[in-house]
């Protein structure tokens, strides 16, 4: 290779790690500021907490049809076209939330904007697993999956700088400012090789009229049927812990442990810098050992930790709590995407992994709404309890039965399958 090809390599490998990591920032960022403005929304719009739970739900529900049906159409016309146009969608969605005047209004809105931001989350995890050799990728995938938690912590410091003088409002015009960088990404990083290669192998079956569509490919092979299955489920779990924690631990800090607004939010910086600490030594440990392990390990610890925060907190140890929770909450989210990017071939990658993630993310819509109508009877605190249960059932599928590194990202489809093919006849 030559000087000025591996130099060209290694600068793109930048942008496009520097680029995924803030388009996961921006995308948490949103996620955030809705978590944050609800205590103001519920006051603002004379809310019921199940009424509240329900801005969260159907976001969630947006989020999974954006990243449901991006997945296919990153198969079809690129990964990097479909970043841009979901970032550009959630983006502007998002600034024109400041303008709405009714509940009704803002949860329609809402439910549209998060098509965009569903849609992002899922391919822009794809594109670094395509460029990401596999003994480097959960090291990075983990170090790209803290621009999350980045996001959560900035959109902290953001809230608290404007919502106590400006309200809520102004917080989600901050929501425009990716559509630069959308704008960025579509001129300036070009579309992985193994998607190339992929899509001349389909121009080629096409020719001889032997191509399958992506969804009929994804259920005709047993394998893929059954991993797809586990992921699904799996997902579920995840996210309705997740979702379930991340709508709700705003609410539960002013509420249920009443702490004002400054201190709330200082409170949740420091579990989201736990957090990004967590991703990125997670993303180390499990090139060094293995996916399976350190997303069992991650899901486990924070099923413990749920209920000892809920029955055992104090004014004086709350702060600890948090922060280890925020490092083990961090986790599985570190693996997550490599270990299922991994677990399907690259023809049918991106439709695959759009259906496990974002089936199981609307499996799990229901936390939000689930943890209000608890909340209404009970407290937040005691609906996080069945949270808990979520988190081990999530650690559980795939310690028993999903394998790791089934599939190369860094590969096509053609080169995976011959070896496969390679892998039969040897056997034999």
């Amino acid at each position: 290779m030559s000087k000025t090809i591996k130099a060209k390599n290694n600068k793109l490998w930048i942008i496009v790690l520097v680029s995924s990591f803030l388009g996961l920032m921006v995308d948490a960022m949103d996620v955030q500021m809705l978590s944050l403005s609800l205590p103001d929304l519920m006051e603002e719009f004379k809310l019921t907490k199940v009424e509240a739970g329900a801005i969260a739900t159907w976001s969630i529900i947006g989020m999974s049809i954006g990243g449901l049906i991006s997945g296919w159409l990153s198969d079809r016309i690129g990964r990097v076209k479909v970043i841009t146009w979901s970032m550009l969608i959630f983006s502007i969605g998002t600034g024109f939330l400041a303008f709405v005047h009714t509940y009704e209004q803002f949860i329609i809105l809402r439910f549209f904007t998060a098509l965009g931001l569903g849609a992002e989350f899922a391919v822009a995890n794809m594109l670094v697993s395509e460029y990401v050799p596999t003994e480097k990728r959960t090291t990075i995938g983990g170090s790209v999956q803290a621009g999350w938690s980045v996001g959560y912590l900035v959109a902290t410091v953001v809230a608290s700088l404007i919502m106590p003088n400006y309200g809520w409002r102004p917080l989600f015009l901050v929501g425009l400012i990716p559509v630069l960088l959308a704008i960025y990404m579509r001129f300036t990083i070009p579309e992985p090789e193994g998607w190339k290669e992929s899509v001349q192998r389909k121009k080629e079956l096409r020719k001889a009229k032997k191509l399958q569509n992506e969804w009929i490919s994804l259920f005709k092979e047993p394998q893929n049927r059954k991993t797809l299955l586990l992921w699904v489920f799996t997902a579920i779990f995840l996210q309705f812990g997740y979702y379930g924690v991340s709508s709700w631990l705003p609410t539960y800090l002013i509420q249920e442990l009443h702490l004002d607004f400054k201190n709330m939010t200082s409170y949740l910086v420091g579990t989201y810098t736990a957090m990004i600490i967590g991703k990125i030594i997670t993303g180390i440990l499990a090139d060094k050992f293995e996916r399976r392990k350190l997303f069992a390990i991650g899901a486990f610890s924070t099923a413990f930790a749920i209920p000892i925060i809920v029955h055992y907190h104090t004014a004086e140890n709350i702060v600890i709590l948090l922060t280890l929770f925020g490092f083990l909450f961090g986790m599985q989210h570190a693996v997550n995407a490599v270990y299922m990017n991994e677990s399907f071939p690259t023809d049918i990658r991106g439709t695959a992994v759009g259906a496990a993630h974002n089936i199981g993310r609307g499996g799990s819509a229901i936390a939000p709404i689930l943890i209000g109508m608890i909340a209404m009877n009970q407290t937040i605190g005691y609906g996080f309890l069945l949270l808990a249960v979520a988190y081990a059932l999530s650690g559980l599928l795939p310690a028993l039965f999903i394998r790791e590194k089934m599939y190369d990202p860094f590969e096509s489809g053609r080169e995976q399958n011959h070896e496969k093919e390679e892998s039969k006849e040897i056997a034999q």
